[in-house]
């Protein structure tokens, strides 16, 4: 176990408390700090992930915290907070709401955590890691987004259903943005090592690339109330325990693009080396020319966002 380490997870709700929960159970961090609008609320579920983590023989303390003050320390902050999706509504329709949000506690932690890595999971998710990232002012490294270890659970747990082998050995492969317009790439998709070429049809892959697009809004819409929290809050904490534990892992994630794949100043998703530092280094994949195609569109879609909140004059601020 890392000593000392300390996580902030802000948002209470079904997602941020799930996230806080599966970290106590891991025993990464020493503190895990729960930062809800309703202090009683987050009291309560730290109280009880505390004695949790004393019922699993770990040594993680969980608590509430009163006000910004309590991220101070903070090795990793990770924003969930947010107004969820409900049924019929888009990415899209979240975007002003959202990018206050988080604005708001973008600048209380480049106040009281100005050397902490922030994970963004607050949707539209590519959009929050641009402006968590213009208002903290921190270097593209220390704000990531996470969304293609989630979409890339999905394929793989799609690819599962058909192949109805495999399980556990499934890596899958996705890029871009989080939402309908993600590129999921089957030629660096693997079972056990074999190409998922090898072992399905076009059509069935085809179908499978749909349903990983679609595999939030199918649980939004079985759910009728909310959005889907378990598998997103696991991917999350992959990505926290690869900062602490400084793996120097690769794993998909949404990063400020600095012309990779020939892009800049736009956040995506992309193959990044994470470790202590953050997002350490950006990989670069061949892609085929449809899927660099896909990629545009993708890259495209977000920027359409983003220059939504400039023509708001959301940004101005910030300078």
């Amino acid at each position: 176990m890392a000593k000392g380490k300390k996580v902030t997870v802000i948002g209470t709700g079904n997602f941020g408390s799930t996230v806080a929960f599966i970290l106590a159970m891991n025993g990464t961090c020493h503190n895990v700090v729960l930062r809800g609008r309703n202090y009683d609320v987050a009291k309560g579920k730290a109280l009880d992930m505390s004695q949790a983590s004393n019922a699993a023989r770990q040594h993680t303390i969980v608590k509430a915290a009163k006000g910004p003050e309590c991220m101070e320390g903070s090795d990793v902050i990770v924003i969930t907070a947010g107004t969820p999706r409900t049924p019929g509504m888009s990415r899209d329709d979240l975007l002003m709401k959202n990018a206050e949000i988080v604005k708001g506690y973008a600048k209380e932690i480049k106040e009281y955590a100005p050397d902490a890595i922030v994970v963004v999971v607050s949707n539209p998710l590519d959009v929050m890691t641009y402006v968590a990232l213009k208002f903290t002012g921190f270097p593209r490294e220390r704000v990531l987004g996470m969304a293609g270890i989630l979409d890339a659970a999905r394929m793989a747990n799609f690819i599962y259903e058909k192949l109805e082998y495999g399980a556990g050995q499934i890596r899958a492969t996705v890029m871009g943005g989080h939402g309908d317009t993600m590129v999921p790439l089957p030629k660096f998709t693997t079972v056990a090592g074999v190409p998922i070429e090898d072992l399905l049809d076009s059509e069935e892959i085809g179908e499978i690339v749909t349903k990983t697009r679609n595999g939030g809004a199918q649980i939004v819409n079985l759910l009728g109330n909310g959005s889907a929290y378990y598998a997103p809050a696991k991917s999350t904490t992959v990505m926290v325990d690869a900062i602490l534990k400084d793996t120097n892992q690769i794993h998909s994630c949404a990063i400020m693009m600095k012309g990779e794949y020939g892009y800049s100043d736009i956040v995506s998703g992309v193959p990044v080396m994470i470790g202590a530092g953050g997002g350490e280094q950006v990989i670069n994949m061949t892609l085929k020319p449809l899927q660099q195609e896909r990629f545009k569109s993708s890259v495209a879609s977000v920027q359409e966002m983003v220059d939504k909140l400039y023509e708001l004059n959301f940004f101005d601020e910030e300078k």
